[in-house]
This record gives structure tokens, sequence and C-alpha cells, in this order.
């Protein structure tokens, strides 16, 4: 596997476009079509929220049956969410707007939306905008990261990433975007992915892969704790590579899963290491444990304590406000078996050992604790499983993004 310069557009088949409508304050970008002439098999994971918005409930049903897909229409400023029933009048009318522009059926387009919620959609506005973006679909690379930077709202920056494997002689390719900078707490932030491939692989492969692949990934990375209601991750496989069909029984069934587990991977670090007002990017391994789910309550529950964050915020070793998050995890471990040390590019440093603290050097650890990625190992000493959650820092400047978000 090689990871490569690209994004959305790298795999063969797959075209993108953005423009604008007038949805973001700024007059950037603010809508994005992904498309393939040659249909795809789907797989996605939605968010678990009850008030889920309406372009989830549109492309759950589309997914869950099966449907050949085409295309997928991104807004992002306006979440089209808590909208009733104009909301998915609003899909429908989307959807049937691209289908006459790209000549296809309405249920094979996906959409996604991000942005304030409980705000009514311009669907005049969104119409035109389909017209324009279905008129300027490009596989270039430009164009791949222009529609990245289409769908963010406050990201500081887009989120893309290509890979290739072999399969049966043939080149694959895994193309990858995402937003996610805020309201990032999946359980499967606002966050949105889209993963492209050229791959000819099964549908049960393709959505055994995806579901499994979000559970140590997306669903391991947390900003402020607020699960969305527009939370989507799509995975579309056109099989233009020409490779043998991966099905589950192929070898290459785990060069697959492990090419989109290094996208996947990347995307949700991004997205935590961006979070609203953010200054570092904070992994959490929880290591030694006795089941794979222990580690991940364990490093979950560390990633996503505000009273942790704002002590990696000031390069603070406050070392007992992680033992007091894994102690309400709802994980059983015994914390006088605990030991925990940080890393980061400047070096490492233990902190506690068999959960009482060590004399360390304070300097030091602010040292460390100042990078832009910060490592917290804790080791509670009872079995071989681990597992890695990412967050970020809790900073001040997150009040001063989200007090004035709709200003």
């Amino acid at each position: 596997m090689e990871i490569i310069k690209g994004g959305i557009t790298s795999a063969k088949g797959f075209e993108a476009a953005s423009t604008s409508i007038g949805l973001k304050k700024t007059g950037k970008d603010d809508m994005a079509m992904i498309y393939s002439k040659e249909p795809c098999k789907a797989a996605g994971t939605f968010t678990t929220n009850v008030a889920k918005a309406a372009p989830v409930i549109w492309d759950k049903t589309i997914v869950e049956k099966g449907e050949a897909v085409h295309a997928v229409i991104v807004n992002s400023g306006i979440a089209n969410a808590c909208t009733g029933k104009e909301g998915l009048g609003y899909c429908d009318d989307t959807a049937t707007e691209g289908a006459a522009a790209l000549g296809i059926s309405k249920n094979q387009i996906l959409l996604c939306s991000t942005g304030v919620i409980g705000k009514q959609l311009p669907i005049k506005k969104i119409c035109a905008g389909v017209q324009v973006l279905s008129g300027k679909l490009s596989s270039d690379e430009e164009t791949g990261n222009l529609a990245a930077n289409a769908i963010r709202t406050t990201d500081t920056h887009s989120k893309e990433i290509a890979v290739t494997f072999q399969s049966g002689g043939k080149t694959v390719t895994l193309g990858g975007m995402a937003k996610g900078s805020g309201m990032i707490h999946p359980d499967m932030c606002t966050m949105l992915a889209f993963i492209a491939t050229d791959c000819n692989i099964s549908q049960e492969a393709l959505t055994k892969a995806m579901k499994e692949d979000v559970v140590d990934t997306y669903n391991m990375i947390s900003v402020d704790g607020d699960t969305s209601t527009n939370d989507t991750a799509l995975l579309l496989a056109n099989g233009q590579a020409g490779n043998p069909e991966i099905t589950l029984d192929s070898p290459d069934f785990q060069e697959f899963s492990k090419a989109l587990n290094t996208v996947n991977k990347f995307l949700a670090q991004q997205i935590a290491g961006d979070g609203e007002g953010a200054t570092c990017l904070f992994e959490v391994k929880a290591q030694g444990c006795s089941s794979k789910e222990q580690a991940r309550t364990l490093a979950k529950s560390i990633a996503c304590s505000n009273l942790v964050k704002t002590a990696m915020a000031g390069h603070d070793a406050n070392w007992g406000r992680i033992i007091c998050a894994m102690g309400y995890s709802g994980a059983q471990f015994d914390p006088e078996k605990v030991d925990l040390t940080f890393q980061s590019k400047d070096g490492e440093i233990s902190i506690a050992e068999n959960g009482v603290a060590l004399d360390f050097d304070e300097d030091k650890a602010t040292e460390i604790l100042s990078a832009e990625k910060i490592t917290c190992i804790v080791d509670v000493k009872e079995g071989e499983e681990e597992a890695v959650a990412w967050g970020c820092d809790l900073t001040h400047d997150y009040i001063t993004i989200n007090g004035d978000y709709r200003s």
C-alpha cells in the first residue's frame, strides 16, 4: 500500500465540482458534488442521534436498500436538520434536480448537509447550484481540493488523502475527503467523510469493511462531546480498477481493509486535530487491557474529558484528571496498577506508576505537552488489548467560535 497525493478524485472514474450559492457568510464555495458515470456500490454509517437530519434519513434509505449510486451532493452552511416535512421535501427536490442534470434516477443520488440546525434551505438556490455543479465536473486533483474546501464550515483547512494497493495485478485507489471541527463526538462530528474507490468489490465486503473500520476511527474521536444530527461517512466503489472482485473470502479483502483504515484513520485524526480553537491533537492510548471494549472505553473517556482537555491547553501534566476520567468511564480496572506516560516529538516522560505520582520534571513535562501532537499512554496491566482515541485541547477560542456561530 502507498499513500499518494490526491483526494476524492484520485480513483478512476470519479469527478467532483464545487460552487458558491451564498450559504456561507464569506462567499466561499458552499456546495460540492461527487460523481461517477459508472454505478457505484455504496456503504455508509450515520449518526445515532435521534434527531436525524433529513439528508441522513434520505441516505440511510438508499444505502440500506443497496441501490446503485452515481452522485453525492453536499451543501455547507445550513444543516437541513429539524426542518420538518419541508426538510425531506428539500432532499427530494435536490435529488430530482440532480437526476435531471446528470441523466440518472433521483434514488441514485446521496445528499449531505452541514451547518446551522433549524434553518430552512433556500431550495431554489440549492437547485440552481446543482445545475452549476453538474456542468463543472472534473477529475483533476485541483477540483477535488476545491470540493474538499467547499464542504468546510469552521474547519481551518481541507482534509484529503489518497492511497493505492495492488490487487490481481491492478492498481486500486481509494481517495477521501472529510470535514469536521466542532460538534464532533460520532457514534456510528458535524462530521462528514466521503471515500471513493475504483475497487471491484462485493457489496457484502464493502459494507463489512466500512462498518468495522469506523469503530476504531471516526467513533474514536471527540472534540466537544456533541454527537451531530448530520454525521455521515460514505464509501462508494465503482469497480473501474478492473481487479478481480474482492469478496469476504478473498485474500485481498484484508489489503482493502488496511487501505480503508489508512484513509479513515488519517481523516479522523485530521478532524480531531482541527477541533474548534484547538492547538494540538491529543492522542490517548489505553493498553494492557483485558478486552478491546475496555480499552476503547478508557481511551475515549480520557479524550472526551473537558478537564483533561483544558489541562492539555495549559500544557499541564495534571494526571489526576486522567485517572478520574478513567474512573467514571464505566470500565472496570484497578487504579493501583495504572502507569501513565506522556509522549510528543519533544520526548517522553513517565508521570505515574501503579497509580502513584512519580517525581517527574515539571518543566520537561510542560515542554512535551507544548507540542502540536501529544500522546497519553495509560497501561492498566490486565491483558494484551489496546485502543487509541483522538481529541484535542479545549481553549478559550472554542467559546469564541461557538458563541457567535450564527452571527
